[in-house]
């Protein structure tokens, strides 16, 4: 049986284990505070120079392009230099090493999402977007869509606290950032002239945007809007609210893209006279084309229903209108529009030939019959269209405005 002395010096034998235990603990316990505390920083650090990077490469990206996005912005490097380091990190301005051309840490180049790889390209010469698929230039290097930004805290890294203790004194950092410009999507208030929308399918060939066809206005080729999105699905729209939008200031509120919008494939009498009023102001037709931005919108099966979805926006030119009346004798088809003319006096010639000339087709392929209550369009093919809304749009021939980051 066990002493009371003997339980003493066991006791105080195991305090004293204790002790040791309670002090190599503490010491695991400091370092691993000190780990928290320098990673809590290194992540704030790591935090200010993303943000720099996002920044710069944001507006770079935005002035990618110049105004009507015909030709590669050579500034648009410097714009994404001079925005990133204007950011501090712990108080001190950023480190982007450029100094200038399109080597560095600041670089204009291509962003593949097939592969989500950036590649720098200096070119200065925009490809072609006609006849282009979306998949034929994510995978065309030469497609000038987005611009790189590293930021670094090289020269000046980031101090430690406690793991100085440790033996790490300082962290070198960078972070990197690419933004991406490509199609409108997303379109801002008055980004659209009218309250028509196009239907996808009468743009493409074989996946592709093409500006060689003209179209007449059918409801598997175009249709009306009121550009609600809100419930657009619960009866669509009417005649009388799309006569309030003709030849007003467009889209009053945000078009979503990736978002149905209330739509009409019918004919709406009403609308289409404050149309034609709005085309030939004194009742005569005019002798340029007229150039419209409208919003896309898919049509499954060939049929405008009562909403459609967005995805994106196309640039057409109006080549003729047709109104209300019956014309069987073709006594008010076009004598000249653009570079077309025609004296004859047969009507039906003057329309056969100007349907040639505008290579205007039915969906089907066949020329265009002369309708009334039409409107006949077809596809910008100029590089002249200013860039608008936000990127994530389809290839219709207009370059988004605002970028947004890929990495």
């Amino acid at each position: 049986m066990r002493t009371r002395f003997q339980l003493y010096v066991r006791l105080k034998n195991e305090r004293g284990a204790t002790i040791v235990i309670v002090a190599l603990l503490m010491v695991t316990f400091i370092g691993f505070a000190a780990f928290a505390v320098d990673i809590g920083h290194l992540c704030v650090v790591q935090n200010e120079l993303q943000n720099a990077a996002d920044a710069g490469a944001l507006a770079g990206a935005r002035f990618l392009y110049n105004e009507n996005g015909t030709a590669i912005n050579e500034d648009a490097n410097q714009i994404a230099y001079n925005t990133a380091t204007t950011n501090m990190s712990e108080g001190k301005a950023v480190e982007v090493n450029w100094s200038g051309g399109n080597a560095g840490d600041v670089q204009r180049g291509h962003w593949s999402f097939a592969t989500s790889t950036f590649t720098p390209n200096a070119s200065l010469d925009p490809v072609g977007l006609i006849n282009r698929s979306d998949e034929d230039l994510d995978a065309d290097p030469d497609f000038i869509n987005a611009v790189r930004v590293i930021t670094r805290r090289k020269s000046s890294p980031a101090s430690s606290f406690f793991a100085r203790v440790f033996g790490y004194q300082s962290f070198a950092l960078q972070k990197e950032a690419v933004a991406y410009i490509g199609f409108a999507g997303t379109l801002p208030p008055g980004a659209v002239n009218q309250p028509i929308a196009i239907c996808m399918d009468s743009i493409l060939q074989n996946d592709r945007y093409q500006c060689t066809v003209g179209r007449m206005s059918k409801s598997e080729t175009a249709g009306w809007t009121n550009f609600n999105q809100e419930n657009p699905c619960q009866g669509g729209t009417n005649d009388h609210d799309v006569k309030a939008l003709v030849c007003g200031e467009g889209n009053p509120e945000t078009i979503y893209l990736g978002k149905d919008m209330a739509t009409n494939g019918g004919v709406m009498a009403d609308s289409l006279k404050e149309i034609f009023k709005c085309w030939a102001p004194d009742g005569k037709p005019p002798e340029t084309l007229w150039n419209l931005t409208l919003p896309v919108i898919t049509c499954p099966g060939n049929n405008i229903g009562t909403c459609e979805e967005v995805v994106g926006a196309v640039n057409v030119n109006v080549v003729w209108i047709t109104d209300v009346g019956k014309d069987p004798k073709y006594n008010n088809a076009p004598e000249k529009m653009g570079d077309w003319a025609s004296s004859d006096k047969d009507g039906k010639k003057r329309w056969d030939s100007f349907v040639a000339h505008f290579n205007l087709q039915n969906a089907d392929g066949n020329p265009a019959p002369y309708e009334q209550k039409s409107i006949y369009f077809k596809p910008d093919c100029n590089p002249h269209i200013p860039p608008t809304g936000t990127s994530g749009g389809k290839n219709f021939g207009i370059l988004a405005e605002i970028p947004v980051l890929v990495k």
